[in-house]
């Protein structure tokens, strides 16, 4: 090898180093248990299709498809092969979906029958013992063909496309090997048809099933169509609902029990992922909630289960501890923060007596913050918490901004609780759901009365609200009041009379219509302004908001020490306010020194107080 051959080698080797080095870790596993079980060449060819003993028995390819999205691919994971029994669990599927779960298991039991894929035997009451089976499968097809005819294989195509997110071909040449030689399934066809399980042509049903069998797939594929089970029945990729959820919990139970024919109660045992092979050399395998697995390796063991693909299954499982039965979880983690309104109240300033009332009756909100995906044992979790002192603030705000899914058995639940604590005279209010989210759909459908409860975008909102009830129900709702006084605003506090009157001559009456931006962020801050009627919110660029302020409230007195706005202004109803221009205010300072270093001290303890808020906020956060 001459030397800048040896130098290539080299700058290869480094390349490669460097690119592992830098993948996700969930990507470098996969890539190690390539290299590793690659050198693996037990097992063999299936040969009892003939066309099936021509696949390169090199070839090796990993594919995982997580919940959101995201494919990990390593080796001949774009490698095209037939489908073959894979097909069985998604066929499956289609027939709980187009026929119904009563016609279906009238036809096909659901227990496992601890003998190879290709028995000729039935249950006792002559059905074949689940949908895995040659037999079982063959009668879900019959069930489709019963409703589609002619058509029921492009049913069949059609819908596993929508599984593995793409268009799904056929290999003609396997669907032909295997209509020439599959006599042992044409005997089960026909002693389905004898007990009248098959109602239609059997040749025409076993067309259906070979073609079936004959689609097309890549370790890719199997990988989305695992995971679209693993999704709740979406498609991970293309967003697709392909399936009911329904549907997904019984296909993924059959597969538990039977997708991996006589070597069922091992893999469960050892790997504890749903699952099923094919003698194509496919094994899909789906977590519900977490991935989706597919693998390609042609050469099979003795239970007709790829070799290396049930070393890929397992490694994964013994490494991540992923088998469904080694589940922890402690329900206590789904309340992020339990808490009343003390020190904690919305971005809405108040007049002193209406924060007198909410201090006097803090305790009359409870605000509840959840986090995670909620199930029945964390819903009991919250619906006992709720017994918990307080136990019956008339006002309670449950938070769902951090939580993605909930259970319909965990919406229930909490449907249950929320109708009780309605009829004992508690208002409920669910925040950080849209109207369009799964969520608030699921909640709402399990409430007895839904229109009893509120429901808001935003936790601050929510609690602005509840504000609102406590101050309105003790008498001290004032929100139409007009102040005209200046020695009611904050930022004016301890001067005396002859000096507010001063800065009120310096000052201009301005009206503004609701819905006007009265300051922008980013103009020059060179004047102030004095709220005497309305109401405006205080919110940045993106829309968020800071606060929204009422009569007797200054707003723009940042001014004071920015020279620009940091945030806009908006009259959120008509307003009348006084607006003080700074030019004129400085004039007015250096006169009288001593009355702005009252204002410099009010402004510093508007801005204390403000910090003590958001300090409170962090400190409750970090207390769970």
């Amino acid at each position: 090898m001459d030397a800048q051959t040896t130098r290539s080698t080299a700058v290869d080797v480094a390349a490669r180093i460097t690119g592992y080095a830098t993948q996700p870790p969930l990507q470098r596993f996969l890539i190690r248990c390539h290299e590793e079980f690659k050198p693996d060449h037990s097992g063999a060819l299936a040969d009892y299709i003939p066309e099936l003993k021509r696949a390169n028995p090199a070839h090796f390819g990993i594919a995982l498809a997580t919940i959101d999205g995201h494919i990990y691919e390593v080796g001949d994971s774009a490698v095209p092969f037939t489908i073959q029994s894979v097909s069985k669990a998604f066929v499956f599927a289609l027939a709980l979906d187009l026929v119904g779960e009563e016609r279906v298991e009238a036809a096909i039991g659901v227990e496992p029958s601890g003998e190879a894929f290709n028995s000729i035997r039935l249950t006792n009451d002559n059905k074949p013992f689940n949908p895995m089976v040659n037999a079982g499968a063959i009668a879900c097809s019959g069930l489709i063909h019963e409703v589609d005819g002619p058509a029921a294989f492009e049913r069949i195509r059609a819908k596993l496309s929508q599984f593995a997110g793409r268009e799904l071909d056929v290999d003609d040449a396997v669907h032909a090997s295997e209509t020439a030689t599959g006599n042992r399934n044409r005997a089960i066809a026909w002693l389905l048809r004898n007990y009248l399980v098959l109602q239609d042509d059997v040749d025409a049903v076993l067309d259906t099933y070979f073609r079936q069998c004959a689609i097309l797939v890549t370790a890719r594929d199997l990988a989305v169509m695992a995971g679209t089970l693993a999704n709740r029945g979406v498609n991970p990729v293309t967003g697709i609902q392909v399936i009911t959820p329904h549907v997904v919990a019984r296909t993924l139970s059959v597969m538990t029990s039977s997708g991996m024919y006589d070597y069922a109660g091992e893999w469960i045992y050892r790997v504890g992922i749903p699952a099923k092979s094919g003698v194509g050399g496919g094994i899909v395998a789906a977590l519900p909630s977490q991935i989706g697995l597919g693998t390609f390796s042609p050469c099979l063991d003795s239970h007709g289960n790829s070799v290396r693909g049930l070393k890929v299954c397992e490694a994964l499982s013994a490494r991540f501890d992923l088998h469904m039965l080694n589940r922890s979880a402690d329900v206590r983690t789904c309340i992020i923060a339990d808490y009343d309104v003390l020190g904690i109240s919305s971005r809405r300033s108040r007049q002193p007596h209406e924060q007198q009332i909410l201090d006097e009756r803090h305790s009359d909100i409870r605000v509840i913050e959840l986090v995670g995906a909620l199930n029945f044992a964390s819903i009991d979790y919250v619906t006992r918490r709720l017994a918990v002192e307080p136990p019956n603030a008339p006002l309670l705000i449950l938070d769902f901004r951090r939580v993605p899914d909930i259970t319909a058995a965990g919406a229930r639940l909490l449907g249950e609780k929320l109708t009780l604590l309605g009829n004992s005279g508690v208002t409920t209010i669910l925040t950080g759901l849209e109207m369009t989210s799964a969520v608030w759909t699921t909640i709402r459908a399990a409430v007895t009365d839904p229109q009893r409860l509120r429901r808001f975008d935003l936790l601050d909102d929510a609690i602005e609200w509840a504000e609102d009830q406590i101050i309105y129900r003790y008498g001290g709702f004032t929100e139409s009041r007009e102040t005209a006084h200046l020695g009611e605003q904050a930022l004016l506090a301890d001067l005396a009379p002859d000096e507010i009157a001063a800065l009120a001559e310096l000052s201009t009456t301005r009206r503004y219509e609701a819905g006007h931006r009265i300051i922008s962020a980013g103009e020059p801050a060179n004047s102030l302004f004095f709220l005497q009627r309305g109401m405006v919110s205080v919110k940045l660029p993106s829309g968020v908001r800071l606060a929204s302020l009422g009569p007797g409230m200054e707003f723009g007195e940042m001014a004071i020490i920015e020279r620009e706005r940091s945030a806009d202004v908006w009259a959120d109803t008509e307003v009348k306010c006084l607006e003080l221009p700074l030019d004129a205010f400085a004039d007015y300072r250096r006169l009288h020194p001593q009355i702005a270093m009252k204002i410099m001290r009010n402004l510093s303890a508007l801005l204390a107080r403000r910090l003590i808020l958001a300090n409170a906020k962090v400190d409750l956060l970090s207390a769970y």
